[in-house]
């Protein structure tokens, strides 16, 4: 099969969408299939992957690899290089893994461009948003690189790992362990990342008295990233905003973390049954379940030997495996497999 991907955002960009892209890109092409990636990132001239990746391709470039592939796959829809299919004919096929507006032209837009396309979404959370059709295929997490290391010992107690802004909450964590300080408990915590609100989450972590138990990290990647996650017993997610899913709760439960994260939108599909949840933005039942996992480790425990059958359903064989299924089937139905095997 011959699969043009499309990625607005890839790497060098650094995010949970670029990581989802090369993951599936590169899983394509293990499994058997050729794939050509088109994306608006500017890249730093050593692309070095086992697909073709083209930035900011022309108006000819796009419709020439438009009109080479069986499938044009869109992850995250991209109007810009959507127009192609209304000239060449071809199934498409679109991962939604943020939520689309209600409002607005460019939302409108999309949403009416959308009924010819065929949907995935990355939880049943995004999938009742949309005004279409999905199906529902969890992303996957780099299960090479995230796993448990034997060798590490767990001294931290938690762990928050996310760009340093306001949606993602870390202050919500600093305010939830001066509350646990209250009433006897003193956890250590790292926080992993980088962003605009550092500095100001330094000095709120200094006014509460917590610089002892709160370390800033900075960013961490790779085999180090691993290491630290494998050093805590608890990873803190506790985003403000509707999360459409949550990688970073399976990178840190491969770890062995026990994930705690906010239960809007689609991460508490990502913890699953293996951690605990609390309502967005409520601090007061943010510091009662952390309460709870810091005296009962063995609450710890129990969720943390779930984790291995839920990561089995996430690894990046199977969720691509299930993409291709997509893929296939979109082929067979619209009869342009058929007609193009003929053709040849």
């Amino acid at each position: 099969m011959r699969i043009l991907f499309s990625s607005h955002v890839f790497a060098p960009s650094v995010g949970g969408l670029e990581t989802v892209s090369q993951s599936l890109a590169e899983e394509f092409v293990r499994q058997g299939h050729e794939v050509r990636l088109i994306t608006q990132t500017p890249g730093t001239g050593d692309d070095h992957y086992p697909f073709e990746v083209r930035r900011g391709p022309s108006a000819a470039e796009l419709v020439a690899r438009v009109r080479w592939c069986d499938v044009c796959f869109h992850n995250n829809i991209s109007l810009p290089r959507a127009w192609p299919l209304l000239y060449v004919r071809r199934p498409w096929v679109v991962a939604h893994h943020v939520w689309i507006p209600r409002t607005g032209i460019a939302a409108r837009l999309k949403r009416r461009a959308l009924r010819h396309a065929t949907g995935i979404a990355v939880s049943h959370a995004v999938g009742q948003h949309l005004s279409t059709p999905a199906h529902v295929i969890p992303n996957p997490y780099d299960d090479a690189t995230f796993r448990e290391l034997p060798h590490i010992e767990r001294v931290r107690d938690l762990v928050f790992l996310g760009r340093l802004v306001s949606d993602k909450g870390a202050e919500l964590l600093l305010a939830a362990l001066a509350r646990l300080r209250s009433r006897g408990l003193t956890p250590t915590a790292t926080i992993i990342g980088t962003g605009p609100e550092e500095a100001a989450l330094r000095s709120h972590a200094a006014a509460l008295g917590l610089e002892h138990q709160v370390a800033f990290a900075g960013m961490r990647r790779g085999e180090e990233l691993v290491e630290m996650l494998n050093a805590h017993r608890v990873m803190v997610i506790p985003s403000l905003w509707q999360e459409p899913f949550g990688i970073v709760a399976l990178e840190g439960m491969a770890c062995g973390c026990v994930p705690l994260g906010s239960a809007g939108g689609g991460l508490q599909e990502a913890i699953g049954e293996c951690g605990e949840t609390f309502p967005n933005g409520g601090i007061d039942a943010l510091s009662d379940v952390l309460e709870g996992l810091l005296r009962h480790p063995e609450r710890q425990a129990a969720l943390r030997s779930r984790a291995r059958e839920h990561l089995r359903r996430h690894t990046r064989s199977q969720v691509a495996q299930q993409y291709l299924r997509v893929f296939a089937n979109v082929l067979e139905v619209s009869g342009y497999g058929r007609a193009r095997t003929r053709s040849i």
